[in-house]
């Protein structure tokens, strides 16, 4: 497995990390997409757009609409804040979020935990097959559902 090095950031210095990385991105760092992401990011589990949008409106003291927040989320992924977990139409925050690359999410079908893994052999291969059959703008989504040590324990 062809592996890169990256930093992985938590608390406070996450929420830094990722403002940093949407302003570089050309994007404004407001307050309300920094509640989405801190809101996204204190989450154990991928998390939902409804979900996150009841956390930011407990947060704010008012309501907010899920749309905006996932219009918010889409933000995040193209900026590389958040991934999105398809097959559970979750988000999931990105605690590396200045490192591109394509994740391999394990899931687990109990708990709901997702973790991820990089194998850049695998995942650059996938993107060679998409491009070798023209098309552009590759980007693998790979899941792997399963059971995690603590539930197959």
């Amino acid at each position: 497995m062809a592996h890169h090095a990256h930093k992985e950031h938590s608390g406070d210095r996450l929420i830094e990390e990722a403002g940093h990385a949407i302003v570089k991105a050309g994007e404004q760092w407001t307050a309300m997409r920094q509640d989405v992401f801190r809101a996204l990011a204190a989450q154990s589990r991928p998390a939902s757009a409804y979900d996150i949008a009841e956390e930011v409106g407990t947060m704010r003291g008012k309501r907010v609409a899920a749309n905006s927040v996932y219009r918010i989320l889409d933000l995040f992924v193209r900026t590389n804040l958040a991934n999105r977990i398809e097959s559970a139409n979750a988000y999931i925050v990105n605690s590396h979020p200045g490192c591109r690359h394509d994740c391999i999410f394990l899931i687990c079908d109990d708990c709901g935990l997702a973790d991820h893994l990089d194998d850049d052999n695998l995942t650059g291969a996938l993107r060679k097959a998409g491009t070798d059959a023209g098309f552009t703008q590759v980007r693998p989504v790979v899941e792997l559902r399963g059971l995690c040590a603590e539930c197959s324990g």
